[in-house]
């Protein structure tokens, strides 16, 4: 079943996203979180290879309709983002999702990707409906996910060549969350790059990779969204 732009309320008023819906019908929530490109053909795949595996998957659209191919200005939408705006955006998506009569379960899971990873980590810091927790080479400047209030598990996948997020940056994330007591894997997969689950990007995407994530975050959300 393709998917299709929907609108959800937020805050007073309302935001779009890109909704998949499995064939059966119904199947658990899944939140996909955008790269700074914005709500992008890629992440409308991933959220119908979501649904393709039984999973409902709604990408909330957080540039509000601005989406681009130039690194130069995907570098200024994201810095121009407001965190507490999105964290609005994302809250509504998660309620929306919740009260859709497709989804099945109590909670969500998140999944985010560069900027999108970063931000799934922080939803899952500020909202208790978030039931795992997935960060794909997650990093943003001015994200401060709020640890200690972490509730759901995390799985987070991250890369060997990352200049952004490097891998002293995931094993002090690591650290930090074992030492709060938290419920964290993290994989960082030797030879790829930042952005290496993204096969519309040749320069990046590593199939193996890739692969590798996606059956770890197909398994993660099997387990944890019940």
């Amino acid at each position: 079943m393709a998917g299709q732009m929907v609108e959800f309320p937020n805050n007073g008023g309302t935001t779009s996203g890109y909704l998949a819906i499995p064939d059966a019908g119904k199947g658990p929530g899944v939140i996909v979180i955008q790269e700074w490109w914005g709500l992008v053909p890629h992440i409308k795949d991933v959220c119908d290879r979501f649904a393709a595996e039984g999973l409902v998957a709604l990408a909330p659209d957080l540039y509000h309709g601005k989406s681009t191919t130039s690194p130069d200005e995907a570098g200024k939408l994201m810095m121009a983002l407001r965190i507490d705006e999105a964290e609005k955006d994302l809250r509504g998506a998660i309620t929306f999702l919740l009260d859709h009569e497709a989804t099945t379960g109590e909670k969500v899971g998140t999944v985010g990707f560069c900027m999108g990873g970063a931000l799934s980590l922080y939803t899952a810091t500020k909202n208790s409906q978030v039931g795992a927790c997935v960060v794909f080479y997650g990093g943003h400047p001015n994200v401060k996910p709020d640890l200690p209030n972490l509730q759901a598990p995390v799985l987070g996948l991250y890369a060997e060549r990352d200049g952004f997020v490097t891998p002293d940056l995931v094993h002090e994330l690591e650290r930090r969350l074992t030492e709060l007591g938290k419920t964290a894997e993290m994989h960082i997969y030797p030879d790829a790059d930042h952005a290496f689950f993204n096969d519309t990007r040749a320069a990046v995407y590593n199939e193996a990779a890739a692969k590798d994530a996606w059956r770890r975050v197909l398994d993660f959300f099997s387990q944890r969204l019940k």
